[in-house]
């Protein structure tokens, strides 16, 4: 049976990612992203599934500062359309709500109903550990934006169903395992996560990144990050749609080699399906 970590609690969405790519696995819920991707580098999980991008909201920053020193290999992707319901407590009512509680990043993806509801937002460290403090609290002037799933593990009542944004909300979440387990070139869509750091020398990022224009590989993600106080250097994150197998692909690597102090395959794994439709 696979172990699996998340942050988050049951009926997180972190958790329904999690049973859905590990169906009969293990849970193990975790307070922090830290504590989750702690927990396969020590060998309690053998993978953490970590939310990484979302369609409205960008990027997870605290995530992003973790995988580079992290250790851990990106074996899979998976997206999730988010639904965000708001609940509270059996026969409360919505004039009744003062206060909504939830995670930061699902209150900035329901911002027009918060906003017509006028209510006051309360951040909790995860949507339904919002839920499950609304449970607790047993008080009809507060409510949480959650999960569907919440509802009915804390016991509460939808009040307004589907209050997300963008109903094409998505995020993306990936694995993460000590091992590296690259999918074989099987000719599938593929993607191939690297980091490295540029010479610090004029128009480096430039140089590095040229190779994948002249041998028509699609990048998709780019991301920097500051190494430490001042000037120096910066690391990169990318994500490259292609294997590393590839003629085209290990050309354009070779070249970013060669204009880099440093480069790092954090992981190649199967496309998700998601990044076939439309």
């Amino acid at each position: 049976m696979t172990t699996v970590s998340y942050q988050g609690e049951a009926g997180s969405n972190s958790a329904t990612a999690a049973q859905a790519l590990y169906p009969g696995g293990s849970e193990l819920p975790c307070t922090s992203f830290e504590q989750a991707l702690d927990a396969v580098t020590l060998g309690t999980a053998d993978v953490a599934v970590i939310p990484v991008d979302n369609s409205a909201a960008g990027r997870v920053a605290d995530v992003h500062h973790l995988l580079p020193d992290s250790g851990l290999f990106i074996v899979a992707e998976y997206f999730l359309a988010i639904r965000f319901d708001l609940m509270g407590m059996p026969g409360a009512a919505l004039e009744q709500v003062e206060c909504v509680r939830s995670h930061v990043h699902a209150l900035g993806q329901c911002r027009k109903v918060l906003r017509e509801g006028g209510w006051h937002t309360l951040v909790s460290d995860d949507t339904a550990g919002a839920a499950r403090e609304v449970a607790e609290l047993g008080d009809p002037r507060h409510a949480a934006l959650a999960p569907p799933a919440a509802a009915t593990l804390y016991g509460l009542e939808v009040l307004k169903p589907e209050v997300e944004d963008d109903p094409d909300n998505t995020t993306r979440f990936v694995v993460l395992s000590r091992d590296a387990e690259p999918a074989p070139e099987q000719g599938e869509p593929t993607m191939t996560s690297v980091f490295f750091s540029v010479r610090n020398i004029p128009s480096a990022l430039y140089k590095t990144l040229g190779g994948f224009a002249t041998s028509g590989v699609n990048l998709t993600k780019i991301e920097s990050y500051q190494m430490g106080a001042g000037l120096n250097a910066s690391r990169f994150y990318v994500e490259i749609e292609g294997h590393p197998d590839d003629p085209r692909v290990a050309l354009a690597l070779n070249e970013l080699a060669y204009f880099s102090t440093e480069v790092r395959v954090l992981g190649v794994y199967p496309a998700h399906p998601y990044r076939l439709k439309g």
